[in-house]
């Protein structure tokens, strides 16, 4: 494996970029601390496994030009992008038809919020956004080596950029886990929950659907 990590300033540089691209908000984390919010920190870490599984199919995907077919193929890109924000919107319409009891801002309980499900939901999610194979064809190739395949060091590095992206995952996923029992105690907030959230998951299919850059 040692042949196919870049030189130790390289990896340094690439593992600082990858602390600073993990740690940026973007819709990646506002669907985790949502989750969180929602429905308490067991299911924010469910969502953390989900999110990174589909972000390391994309990496791999990458790694075999599944980022190429993408920059040659409108159709194919604009295909998987619309999916993907579709089911974020749908994922925010089937809150608003939840009992409100049930969606309470960390209080998320029942059938319908199983790990299991919110699992697969941040799979779903992460999975069907074409801009984050796009983003790691042009992001790893800035810290590869000329000497080694570049297709296992592709796969290399998307993964450890995604168990870093893991860990700050889940240190947003501890502090939304800590703030939400008290959140969820205000008076008037317990409410608003289920607005709140599922308004949260239609504005990420929306800005799935509309954003020009790729933000995780």
């Amino acid at each position: 494996m040692d042949d196919l990590l870049p030189p130790l300033p390289l990896l340094s540089a690439f593992l600082a970029a990858g602390v600073v691209l993990a740690v940026t908000p973007g819709p990646g984390v506002l669907y985790i601390v949502t989750r969180s919010l929602r429905d308490g920190r067991a299911a924010g870490l469910a969502s953390v496994g989900g999110v990174a599984l589909g972000n390391l199919g994309n990496a791999l995907g990458a790694s075999f030009g599944l980022a190429a077919l993408f920059a040659v193929s409108s159709l194919a890109f604009t295909v998987v992008k619309y999916a993907g924000a579709a089911y974020l919107v749908w994922l925010g319409i089937r809150m608003l038809r939840e009992p409100a009891a049930a969606t309470t801002l960390g209080q998320g309980k029942g059938q319908r919020h199983r790990p299991a499900g919110i699992f697969r939901d941040g799979f779903i999610v992460a999975l069907l956004n074409p801009k984050t194979a796009v983003f790691f064809a042009a992001f790893l190739p800035q810290f590869m080596s000329a000497g080694a395949d570049p297709m296992a060091q592709s796969a290399l590095l998307g993964t450890l950029f995604v168990a870093i992206a893991a860990v700050t995952d889940c240190i947003y996923v501890l502090a939304a886990g800590a703030l939400a029992p008290v959140v969820g105690r205000l008076q008037g907030v317990r409410a608003i929950g289920r607005y709140f959230a599922a308004s949260s998951f239609i504005g990420l299919g929306c800005l799935s659907a509309f954003a020009g850059e790729r933000h995780r």
